[in-house]
């Protein structure tokens, strides 16, 4: 997914707020959703982030192009864990590893069925 960096993003010297890269990730995994109409929140519940190690290597500035890319990397009964890259033009500048947990809507974590894990695999596994 691309993305622009807008004012919004930015600190008074139009560099990206640290926090702002994990709202781009998020966008990018709820646009993989949403390519293939679906919702996030599926029948059998929503997902939630469990664990975040974050790296960044370069800031983002006022007008940036940004591609961020998402790979599965591992997938277990009740959840499941990304990488995601954040480029500019060919440069990473920033990189995530969240892992994902299923809950259900009374926010009990619950293992997800096949229709679910089917879902995920065919939205992040390349």
């Amino acid at each position: 997914m691309q993305i622009r960096v807008y004012y919004e993003d930015t600190d008074v010297g139009g560099v990206v707020y640290h926090s702002n890269y994990l709202n781009f990730c998020e966008r990018a995994r709820s646009e993989a959703f949403f390519k293939r109409s679906k919702n996030p929140i599926l029948e059998s519940g929503h997902f939630v982030a469990r664990k975040i190690n974050a790296d960044f290597f370069k800031s983002a500035k006022l007008g940036d192009m940004l591609d961020i890319q998402t790979q599965l990397i591992e997938m277990k009964a009740a959840s499941f864990m990304l990488k995601q890259t954040i480029f500019r033009d060919d440069e990473k500048i920033f990189e995530l590893e969240i892992l994902l947990v299923h809950i259900d809507f009374s926010a009990k974590i619950q293992r997800m069925n096949q229709e679910t894990k089917g879902i995920i695999l065919s939205l992040f596994e390349e």
